[in-house]
């Protein structure tokens, strides 16, 4: 396995370099001409001034206890933005004082109890890719970070109903390798794919590869397998109930609050032979976000449906567009989509779209299908939390959030969040742009996803940021919108969250956390509990 950087994203051997880097330089440089671009390099794990660590690990715990001072740091906290400039600059307030690498459910369930009677707080921690704080141990209690990449088995395959029982632990490509040799795939690939894990999915609700319908990993679950303080919790495989609140939806999007799964039962997909793709150009955004709405109501359902603005297309991928454009694609295991692409077609036209290439791919087919802007700008998505770090290291603010909202409510909200992050950039002395696309979206509404890029000052960047973040939350709640449609809660939406919510749920949800977790060992500050 290729080292990882305990800092930033990925793979030490894919960072920004070279070629690459000097491009994503210049093509910030010309965004903002007057930022200082002085390179900062991270600190050396040996020169980092950790704590040491507060806990005896039980001889029955011996052989998955870490106390090494790599493992910590990398297991300190998740890959937001905030995340990897504290790095940058050495600030490593919270530490896990131990990490555990169980090898099988009994481990987990004896970590707990350990953890419970020690008075140590569990972390529990899949692939680390966190982007709200739900993987640092923001708190005082001595804390342990449970380590679930060991349990990475495809355990059961049942090829009839098209689900598979996996453990909670296992990374998107390895699991979509134990998958190819049966010709299934469970298609769910948020730009964290390659370093994210099943678990981390199921409890952060997260986002995946398709725009419309399947659109959250909840729709992939069947049933899920979960070790709690009080007792594991093992719902039935069911295409659906009706018998009462659904356990798993318990659990889904929990954040190791309530309980750690160990396991899940998840609803597969044929590998998909037919593919066809298009980018489409528009001369407006309100004639792009007309159109997409009007594709999300066809009842065609594309696997893809993601509207980029002007400055996403051009900041993105060196794109240029005067109004937007949507990147539509369809798929099938089972026949050819080309129908529904050339309806799909018919409606962007009507809306004064301007359709480029399609791309299409077929069973049978050899050659690759040629390349087109989608690609691009996939391309791109992929390399995007890379170049964050590269410019990160140069005291820009790079950094995302989204939102969901009803179609009525989308051009206020808009407006409001626009408003807001260039009065808040302006306050704070960092001029920079706002860009927005749409990951999702739905019949009743869109998911709209905003990246900031701005000039910062080396040592003031995270309060910088968390201003930002401050205002268009604001903006958010005031307006209509949810907090987070697939980044979770964690303990950076934690505030914002609390307001969402009816205090009725909020109350059931604190009385269910005291029943599973009555001395209040599982991550603790997550959802705010």
């Amino acid at each position: 396995m290729a080292p990882r950087s305990w800092w930033g994203w990925g793979n030490v051997e894919d960072a920004v370099t070279g070629a690459e880097e000097d491009a994503l330089v210049a093509r910030v440089a010309g965004l903002l001409p007057d930022h200082d671009f002085t390179v900062h390099q991270p600190p050396e794990v040996s020169d980092l001034d950790l704590p040491p660590s507060r806990v005896v690990v039980p001889n029955a715990l011996a052989a998955i206890a870490s106390p090494d001072p790599e493992d910590r740091v990398a297991h300190a906290r998740g890959k937001a933005y905030r995340d990897v400039v504290r790095n940058l600059e050495g600030d490593l307030a919270h530490t896990p004082d131990v990490v555990l690498r169980p090898r099988g459910e009994q481990d987990v369930v004896d970590a707990l109890d350990w953890a419970a009677s020690a008075g140590v707080a569990i972390v529990p921690y899949g692939g680390g890719t966190s982007v709200v704080g739900g993987v640092e141990p923001r708190f005082d209690a001595p804390a342990a970070s449970l380590d679930l990449t060991g349990l990475d088995q495809v355990l059961e395959i049942d090829r009839a109903s098209r689900a598979a029982r996996v453990q909670a632990g296992v990374l998107g490509p390895a699991l979509e390798d134990q998958l190819r040799p049966h010709g299934l795939t469970l298609r769910h690939f948020p730009q964290s794919f390659e370093f994210s894990s099943l678990g981390g999915w199921l409890s952060t609700r997260a986002g995946g590869h398709y725009a419309t319908v399947l659109t959250h990993i909840d729709d992939l679950t069947e049933s899920l397998r979960v070790v709690t303080p009080a007792g594991v919790s093992e719902s039935r495989r069911l295409p659906g109930s009706g018998a009462g609140p659904s356990p798993d939806r318990l659990f889904l999007g929990s954040e190791g609050a309530l309980g750690v799964i160990t396991e899940a039962w998840v609803r597969l997909q044929d590998r998909p032979g037919w593919q066809r793709s298009v980018t489409v150009d528009f001369d407006s955004f309100d004639d792009a976000a007309a159109a997409t709405r009007a594709v999300a109501q066809s009842g065609l359902h594309p696997s893809n449906c993601r509207l980029l603005d002007p400055m996403e297309s051009m900041v993105g991928a060196g794109l240029s567009t005067k109004g937007g454009l949507l990147v539509l694609a369809f798929e099938s295991a089972d026949h050819p989509v080309g129908p529904w692409l050339d309806r799909g077609l018919e409606i962007v036209r009507d809306h004064g779209g301007h359709p480029g290439r399609v791309v299409a791919k077929e069973p049978g087919r050899d050659s690759p299908p040629p390349t087109s802007p989608a690609d691009a700008w996939r391309s791109s998505f992929l390399r995007m939390p890379y170049q964050r770090d590269a410019v990160a290291r140069r005291s820009l603010i790079v950094e995302t959030f989204e939102t969901a909202c009803t179609w009525d409510r989308f051009d206020e909200l808009h407006a409001a969040i626009t408003t807001a992050a260039y009065d808040v950039m302006t306050s704070v002395g960092a001029p920079g742009v706002l860009t927005c696309r749409f990951t999702h979206v739905y019949p009743d509404g869109p998911a709209p996803y905003y990246g900031v890029y701005a000039s910062g000052r080396w040592g003031s960047l995270v309060p910088m940021w968390d201003e930002i973040k401050a205002g268009v939350s604001e903006a958010i709640i005031a307006h209509g919108g949810t907090i987070t449609h697939h980044h979770a809660v964690g303990r950076d939406h934690a505030p914002w969250y609390a307001r969402q919510r009816p205090e009725p749920f909020a109350a059931a949800l604190r009385a269910v956390k005291a029943a599973l977790d009555p001395r209040g060992v599982l991550n603790p500050g997550v959802l705010g509990l």
